[in-house]
């Protein structure tokens, strides 16, 4: 369903501009307190921002009230999409997995060197100094805390690094940017993909809060958010029982092997979960939960048959069944797959770049396809450029930015066609795929290390910017109005989120100290520790279920495409990884989403089931919206509130 919009209807004006600016440092000071200081309540874990949700919804309240009293004033429902947009692209860019790796990792290197471990022997000499701070005085008061920023020495110190990878980031989000603009038509005019995380920022912003006036999201609402509440007193005085379906783990019932090889399974109904689950396609939400069992079952067997693993840290503790490489295989088969059905699409617009000819209209597109395709190339090169500067090999760079790019394909087209709640894929990128095709030796201590500097790129993918950039494509598509301007809105969020998110971390750690919250930057240097101290081969098991996963992923696309009746669906594999956390978590909510919608559409139709969408709307905003005031009233009074997502 498509807004009715004018020719009159504003997108990006100076004061949508100006209030997402404005929000930004809340944003970024409220996501790093309650993700890197008290470690709980995780906004940037999951696909939909509750953070930015939250804010959306007080701004959608406050211009109700204008819309009232004062008409002249109000915002338009493409101002207010625009202030989501660029409020979702600064919120991936100061994630748990991004700009939090990211932060500590240009130090980590020098304040925890000692001579146990011999980093300063092993790799200090191919760190680059432009992208790191080694001054000890500088780095004292940043890890103890109790000083300031603002002191000449350290903002002068901390300046080149910081406008280093700035301008890394910045490319990197904008080569993004140019394949969405390039694969767009093809996902959202010709494949019609459903992008079901953008149906709650647009029943927010329809008709300016008319989902406000619906008795169902209402009724959910309330209850949801009483619940929500109940829960944030009971944390407070756990006097007050918890109103929660919720056992934290079910795997003691399996005591005997092989089935106590399932491992951790925790059984959580969580309401939002229920909520975004009933918006993905049903296939979708049914797959998720049915290859999360897949997943477990796979463990049983192997115990059962005693088949275990190589002793990576990207493996669970039987080894076997290789989850994390397993989502690895079945994202870039995704990948692959998205490129192939656009392959004439893509050819179209290849013609168009260089000839200005062919039967291909860009004339609607965000920019033209001459500029995105030029942006691409030149970005990539300076992408590699940039890393060759830094140490690493240019085909090595080459080969590190593929991968990453064709994951982040996979990822985005994932998201696109599922609206998947979360979607992990915990320490397993191009730094784990390039050492396990080709081995340490080979590659050597300066590509090794620029590698492990990487690694806020590949931790985990679920803030990943990339599919926001093109859901702010389908937001602005639905508006019927020019696309043009959404790409000047989501430039701005790229180069002011990326600044506004590193100048807050570092205001915070110089006041309360970095020494003990920088715990998620040790992971990749004691990986670079081990792997320049003991040389490790190709890894050729873990590329053989890569591999296997892979071709699984295509059959399952083949079933898929050729027989309406098959059910399983690929990105429900993808984002079943037992390994990685979010899914442990959401199986038994998407579960029970995927019952009653099948209930719903069965006996009572389509009808009955677009009746029902408020109602399940009502649900994931009666859960943000109390729980971020919970998370808001914790931050404002320095303590540890209720958390209802701690994962």
């Amino acid at each position: 369903m498509r807004f009715k919009a004018n020719s009159k209807t504003q997108i990006l004006t100076l004061r949508s501009i100006v209030i997402a600016v404005a929000l930004m440092p809340i944003n970024c000071y409220w996501i790093f307190y309650s993700e890197n200081m008290w470690w709980m309540q995780f906004a940037t874990s999951m696909s939909l921002f509750f953070n930015v949700v939250f804010f959306l919804v007080l701004i959608a309240g406050l211009n109700l009230l204008l819309k009232k009293y004062l008409p002249r004033l109000a915002l338009s429902k493409g101002e207010l999409l625009v202030i989501y947009m660029m409020m979702c692209i600064s919120t991936s860019i100061s994630a748990l997995d991004y700009m939090q790796v990211l932060m500590p990792l240009m130090s980590h290197a020098f304040w925890f060197a000692t001579p146990e471990n011999e980093w300063a022997e092993l790799f200090w000499s191919y760190i680059p100094e432009w992208l790191t701070v080694s001054d000890m005085r500088v780095l004292n008061a940043y890890y103890n805390g109790e000083s300031s920023l603002y002191s000449a020495n350290y903002m002068m110190t901390w300046i080149i690094p910081v406008l280093s990878w700035t301008s890394f980031i910045i490319v990197l989000l904008f080569v993004m940017l140019c394949i969405n603009v390039i694969l767009r038509k093809q996902w959202l005019e010709k494949e019609r993909l459903s992008y079901p995380i953008i149906e709650v920022p647009f029943e927010i912003t329809r008709d300016i809060g008319s989902i406000f006036k619906n008795r169902l999201f209402l009724l959910s609402f309330v209850l949801t958010g009483f619940i929500t509440f109940l829960n944030g007193i009971s944390f407070l005085h756990p006097v007050v029982p918890k109103i929660m379906i919720r056992q934290n783990d079910i795997s003691y019932l399996f005591t005997s092997k092989p089935w106590n090889a399932i491992s951790w399974t925790p059984l959580v109904i969580q309401p939002f979960v229920v909520g975004m689950g009933f918006l993905m396609p049903l296939e979708l939400s049914f797959s998720c939960w049915i290859f999360y069992f897949f997943r477990k079952c796979q463990r049983v067997f192997a115990s059962l048959f005693g088949i275990r693993g190589l002793p990576w840290s990207t493996t669970s503790p039987l080894g076997f069944p290789y989850d994390r490489q397993q989502s690895l295989g079945a994202y870039l088969a995704l990948a692959v797959f998205a490129l192939w059905m656009g392959r004439r699409h893509i050819l179209n617009v290849l013609t168009k770049a260089i000839h200005n000819s062919g039967d291909i209209n860009d004339s609607k597109e965000p920019i033209s396809y001459r500029t995105a395709t030029l942006g691409l190339i030149i970005g990539i090169i300076f992408l590699i450029s940039f890393c060759v500067r830094a140490g690493m090999s240019w085909w090595v760079a080459a080969l590190f930015f593929s991968i990453y790019l064709a994951m982040s394909i996979g990822i985005t087209r994932m998201r696109a066609e599922s609206g998947v709640p979360a979607h992990d894929l915990h320490y397993i990128g191009p730094d784990y795929l390039i050492p396990a095709m080709i081995g340490t030796r080979r590659l050597g201590h300066g590509n090794l290390t620029m590698l492990s500097l990487t690694w806020f790129l590949n931790r985990a993918h679920r803030a990943h910017p990339m599919p926001h950039q093109l859901e702010s494509f389908k937001m602005v598509d639905r508006l019927e109005v020019s696309s043009r301007k959404s790409v000047y809105a989501l430039v701005l969020a790229s180069v002011i989120g990326t600044l506004i998110s590193m100048w807050v971390y570092l205001h915070i750690m110089y006041q309360v100290g970095l020494k003990d919250h920088s715990g998620i930057a040790s992971p990749p240097l004691d990986r670079l520790q081990q792997w320049l101290t003991v040389s490790e081969p190709a890894d050729y098991p873990s590329l053989l279920i890569t591999a296997i996963a892979a071709a699984f992923t295509f059959f399952l696309i083949f079933m898929r495409t050729r027989f309406a009746w098959w059910p399983f669906h690929a990105a429900g594999y993808a984002v079943s990884g037992i390994e990685d956390w979010s899914l442990n978590w959401m199986w038994a909510s998407l579960a029970t989403s995927t019952c009653i919608k099948w209930v719903i559409l069965r006996h009572g139709g389509v009808k009955n089931y677009r009746k029902a969408i408020p109602f399940f709307i009502g649900m994931i905003l009666g859960e943000f919206v109390i729980g971020s005031i919970w998370s808001l009233s914790g931050l404002a009074l320095g303590i540890k509130t209720y958390a209802f997502k701690n994962w």
